[in-house]
Formats: structure tokens, sequence, C-alpha cells
């Protein structure tokens, strides 16, 4: 199933199809049992469309989120987000079969997944809403680099996926809501909102799985998160922090605050 999705090139089909075995999984849970856990070799990097463009960071155009060309871009980023979520969520699945893990975590990992092709679908139905469309626009290239870096460290990928980048979400999201609420986009505003809302979630169970992960190995959990981040995550963490949502995802200021970029409160 998890290699199914990510060997699917086009946003709407992945994200349907991710949500259709989201719901086969859920149905089995629901039935009191699961499906097995399989043996099944994930693609080095997920199915694409020809669009959007992929480009270095440094190379994507940047606009002003005063102008509708500007929320549009801010729209397409985070939908080209959402669509690598859903891979990376699929991902961890089969990337790290060999690592014996509780039904949960297969629970909360198809969950997330079904959460973020919830999240692309509506970010995309905004976007074309306002007469765009997701590959309308380049887009960052290197939303993969922690899957690629992390693809033999289940630890380093809880740590640096839900952990710092979906945290960072919940740090910029109120900002953005704000833009678009300024904007009058009522059906912008509702979408992010959904995202925020969910989001939390999807960073308590990397916090979750990854305090589990320390238990097992008798590890600190914020010494082995610490030295994860800085192993394989590049550049300092950003504040500000948005430490109520982070703290109601399991995530305390001493886990994320010594590695701040500014560690200046």
């Amino acid at each position: 199933m998890a290699v199914e999705v990510l060997t699917t090139a086009d946003g709407r089909e992945k994200t349907a199809l991710s949500r259709r075995h989201a719901a086969t999984w859920f149905a089995a849970r629901a039935a009191g049992d699961r499906l097995p856990i399989g043996r099944a070799d994930p693609p080095d990097f997920p199915a694409r469309p020809a669009r959007p463009e992929l480009l270095d960071p440094r190379d994507v155009p940047r606009r002003r989120p005063g102008s509708p060309e500007g929320r549009n871009a801010i729209l397409h980023a985070i939908a080209h987000i959402e669509l690598n979520a859903v891979d990376l969520h699929w991902d961890i699945i089969p990337r790290f079969a060999d690592t014996p893990m509780p039904a949960g975590f297969y629970d909360d990992w198809v969950k997330a997944a079904d959460d973020e092709s919830k999240h692309f679908n509506l970010v995309c139905d905004a976007l074309e809403a306002q007469g765009s469309h997701y590959g309308a626009l380049p887009a960052h290239a290197g939303m993969w680099r922690a899957a690629e870096d992390t693809a033999r460290d289940l630890m380093g990928r809880l740590a640096v996926v839900p952990m710092v980048l979906e945290a960072r979400g919940l740090d910029v999201t109120p900002g953005m809501i704000e833009i678009f609420r300024q904007a009058k986009d009522t059906q912008s505003v509702a979408a992010l909102e959904v995202i925020y809302s969910e989001e939390v979630a999807h960073v308590a169970y990397g916090s979750k799985w990854f305090h589990f992960l320390c238990g097992r190995h008798e590890a600190d959990p914020k010494d082995a998160f610490h030295d994860l981040v800085r192993r394989y995550f590049h550049g300092g963490l950003k504040p500000p922090f948005n430490e109520e949502k982070r703290a109601e995802a399991g995530m305390p200021p001493d886990f994320y605050w010594p590695l701040a970029s500014d560690p200046a409160r």
C-alpha cells in the first residue's frame, strides 16, 4: 500500500489512493483485526508530476504576501509541503519495517498520511478557486532531503520530520492564517485552520515514538534529540517558537531552544 502511494506521480491521484488505503487499514482495525505488515522496497525518491519544476531553494522566486500573486505562491508552497508529507508518512512504514513496532505506530502514520492527503486537496481547492493550480509555480527541490538523510535511522527520521519540520509548521501557520484573513479569503483560512489543528497530532506522534525508542535503547530523549538534529538537520531551528502548541505535542522548550539559530529569548 505504502509503495503504491509512493510510486503514484499525480498529486490528486496519489492522495486519493492514500485515503483509500488509510480507510482500508482503519476498517480492518475497527473490525478487531489489522492488515499484516509486509515487506516492500520504497523508492529512493517518490514519483512526482511533471510540474511543478523543482528548483534549488535559493532559486525559488519570492513574492510579497500582500498581493494575490504572493498569496497564491504561499498556497502553492503549502500544497508542495503537504504532498511531500503524504510521501514521508507512507515512506516510514516500509522504510523501517524491519524494526519491530507496536500496531499503534502504524495507526499513527497511516492517520497522518490520511490527514496530509486531505490537507493537500484543501489547499489545491483553494488555489483553484483563485484561478491557479498546483504545478503553476516552481517549488522547493530540497523537501525530500530529510528523508534521504535519515533513510537508515528511524530515530533520526522521527526527530527531523515530525519533531523539527512539522513543529515548524506550528510556528508559522498562525501568521499565514492572518494573511489570508486580512485578504478575506475565507476558503484558504478554513483550509489552513484545519491544517493547524491537525498538525499538532503529527508532531505528537513523532514525540511519542521517539520517546518509545529512547526507552527501548535506554537513551535520554533530550540528549538523543539534540544529537540527531545536529547530525541530520542543516541549520539551526528558527525562533519564535509556538511554545503552547509544541508543549501540547509533547515537546518541552529544553528540546528545541538549545538548537535555536538565535538562542537569545
